[in-house]
């Protein structure tokens, strides 16, 4: 079927001629062999003459002396030593003699697309009238149709007179050839070139739209855009050549837009077919000519909607030359990537030689330099079908790839996940065994790091508080060598022991406060009745404070008659506890005067929903002054009395409280002072309750 779009006479078949307007056709059976009527036609320019107005200017005038060669346009036609224009008016008129064996069959003309608008008496019967002629552009309405005309048997001759009017194209006239055959084989010729011509539209349609989908589906790769826009568009310029299959289904389409359409197909296809040359083959075409078709391209499609038809179509031939320019380029590199063995490269250039071929045949055809006809279609097809041969073997490719590197990662993956199982096994034992050696070094280097900061803190303790008794024994120590006061010297060394008993008992307490400090003690916490702590505190210590002279007092009144069986429970280390409350007792005992009182008591508050236990030790001494009761626990405190003074054997080192301190915020308590500096003073030592029982580790 695709041949017919070349209608090519054979080879050794006559070909037939009219001469002076003249065909004779009797030697030939033209109803079983059509013909294309070819040759000198009369021409009558600038008249619109009926077959009737022709007969009465030949009866007068005799026959006309002017003829033109048909198919060709008027354009370039010499008349009166000048060449005419595109545009015009004119009659043609062929007289064509037939045999006796043509006389009663049907024949018919078959009309090709006839620049712009024409009338056609057949033996002075108008048969066939395609737009409307006009003297003038005004009067003229041009349109683009191809027909099938049929010629009533019984003459043996026929008289064609058709008048043609242009006023919006470069080229005028009959410029394909008309054909003449019996009306059923060039009716059979037609259908079969309308199937064909809609196999041809209905593939290359079919074939773009399927790739924009694709496309649209996988955005990635643009090879898939170009091609499916190259197609469609040449589906679409298919329906507005050859046949016209776009005026059969759209009769009132606008001439000038199926011009324009097909123009703007022609003037994009280079960039088009560059862009998508770019994309199955990258890097062989240069940015420079990219930048440069994009302008090309843009300028004449501006051009094209911009213009009327008779401005536009002069630039058919330079059209032309830009696409096969295009082409050539493409093909070039082709060539090297066919060299190169580039995959699928040999197919594009095979099937780029063969669109080049049709495409400047078309050019060629459509510019009267060639008499094969439009076969173009033909080439268009044949490249997209090449090109859907290239663009499936690169999606098979890729998609083959898909399919390997996906069963590779299966495989990778099942060993990874057998891998992974192990080694969560094998990083759990590792991470558990590296997190108890982390907390292995954690606790050591905190305990190092505490050691460190109490062996510092034992230092600066040391050098600060021993530096005077150290010197006073110094002082005593050359006194009794260099014999001062002989009679002194046991006195001196009575001081010297005293103050050595001082100094170690200070360096015992220095050393106890800097691991208090450091947090380097550690407390066992348990749960414990506050009220037999106190009594058991009080039982123990009661025949040490009787022994230095005192009355030794225990005031439990107020709890036990509040809550007689209810136990107060307080988280302690009870032996702690005991060194704190015994370091407030000591301090009692050696402020307060023989014959005076310490008194321990226990009692209960509530605040913000929560109960204390507030241990009370107090005494009768002298007191200590209201103005330094917020400094008594720091650690360089020490306040005696001068009677006190006079009466104690050794001279407290002033840490006791500041122990005390330590101890109890521990156990999360408070400890306070109250003293009027003259009756004597009471501390308090407050720590929270709890209403269960339970072990806690410090």
């Amino acid at each position: 079927m695709m041949v017919s779009y070349a209608i090519l006479p054979a080879p050794d078949s006559p070909k037939y001629q009219s001469e002076e307007g003249v065909l004779d056709v009797t030697q030939i059976h033209v109803s079983e062999q059509p013909l294309k009527l070819q040759g000198e036609w009369e021409f009558y320019w600038q008249e619109l003459l009926s077959p009737e107005d022709i007969r009465l200017r030949s009866a007068t005038d005799g026959n006309a002396d002017r003829w033109i060669n048909i198919p060709g346009s008027w354009l370039g036609y010499r008349l009166e030593g000048q060449r005419l224009s595109g545009t015009g008016y004119a009659t043609f008129r062929l007289n064509i003699q037939l045999g006796e064996q043509d006389r009663n069959e049907r024949l018919a003309l078959r009309l090709p697309t006839i620049f712009h608008a024409y009338k056609l008496w057949v033996n002075g019967e108008l048969l066939a009238q395609v737009g409307t002629v006009g003297q003038d552009k005004s009067s003229a309405t041009p349109h683009l149709a191809t027909k099938l005309v049929f010629i009533p048997p019984g003459n043996d001759k026929l008289e064609l007179v058709m008048q043609v009017a242009n006023f919006t194209h470069k080229r005028g006239g009959i410029t394909k050839p008309i054909e003449l055959g019996g009306s059923d084989g060039l009716t059979v010729r037609t259908n079969v070139d309308i199937a064909a011509e809609m196999f041809v539209t209905a593939s290359l349609l079919i074939i773009g739209v399927y790739h924009l989908l694709l496309f649209l589906l996988r955005r990635k790769d643009r090879a898939p855009l170009y091609f499916g826009l190259f197609a469609l568009l040449f589906g679409i310029r298919s329906l507005l050549v050859g046949d016209l299959m776009i005026a059969q289904l759209w009769p009132a389409i606008p001439w000038e837009l199926q011009f324009k359409l097909e123009y703007l197909i022609l003037c994009s296809s280079g960039y088009i077919i560059t862009m998508y040359f770019d994309c199955v083959f990258p890097n062989y075409v240069s940015r420079w000519f990219r930048l440069g078709t994009r302008v090309v391209t843009g300028t004449l499609c501006l051009v094209v909607v911009a213009t009327p038809a008779l401005i536009y179509s002069k630039m058919l031939l330079l059209i032309g030359v830009i696409v096969v320019l295009h082409m050539v380029y493409l093909m070039v590199g082709l060539v090297d990537a066919a060299a190169r063995r580039v995959e699928g490269a040999l197919i594009f250039l095979l099937a780029s030689v063969v669109v080049l071929v049709t495409v400047i045949d078309d050019f060629l055809y459509y510019n009267e330099w060639s008499r094969i006809g439009n076969i173009s279609p033909i080439g268009l097809l044949i490249f997209t079908i090449a090109q859907m041969m290239l663009l499936f073997s690169r999606f098979t490719r890729t998609a083959t790839n898909e399919e390997r590197i996906a069963r590779e990662l299966q495989d990778a993956n099942s060993r990874l996940i057998e891998m992974n199982t192990n080694l969560e096994q094998l990083v759990a034992e590792r991470t558990y065994a590296l997190s108890t050696a982390h907390e292995d070094l954690r606790t050591s280097y905190d305990r190092l790091l505490q050691s460190e900061q109490g062996r510092k803190k034992l230092l600066a303790y040391i050098t600060h508080d021993l530096r005077m008794p150290l010197s006073s024994m110094l002082g005593y120590v050359e006194a009794v060598r260099d014999s001062v006061k002989p009679e002194r010297n046991e006195q001196y060394l009575k001081y010297i022991r005293d103050n050595t008993i001082r100094i170690n008992r200070m360096i015992e307490e220095l050393s106890f406060l800097s691991h208090l400090e450091t947090g380097q003690v550690s407390y066992r916490m348990e749960q414990v009745d506050a009220v037999r702590f106190l009594r058991r505190f009080y039982e123990q210590y009661e025949l040490v404070v009787r022994d230095a002279g005192l009355e030794f007092q225990l005031d439990l009144g107020e709890v036990e008659e509040q809550r007689p069986d209810v136990p107060m429970v307080v988280n302690m280390d009870a032996p702690r506890l005991e060194q704190a409350l015994f370091n407030l007792v000591s301090n009692a005992i050696k402020f307060t005067p023989r014959g005076g009182v310490v008194r321990i008591a226990l009692a209960l508050c509530e605040v913000n929903h929560t109960r204390y236990a507030i241990m009370s030790v107090q005494d009768s001494g002298m007191g200590i002054p209201p103005d330094q009761l917020e400094q008594i626990f720091d650690r360089n405190y020490r306040y005696a009395s001068p009677e006190a003074e006079a009466e104690a054997e050794i001279e407290g080192s002033g840490l006791g409280l500041a122990i005390c301190r330590e101890i109890i915020q521990a156990h999360g308590g408070t400890i306070r002072a109250e003293s009027d500096g003259k009756t004597g003073s009471i501390f308090h030592v407050t720590l929270p309750m709890y209403p269960t029982r339970r072990k806690v580790t410090a």
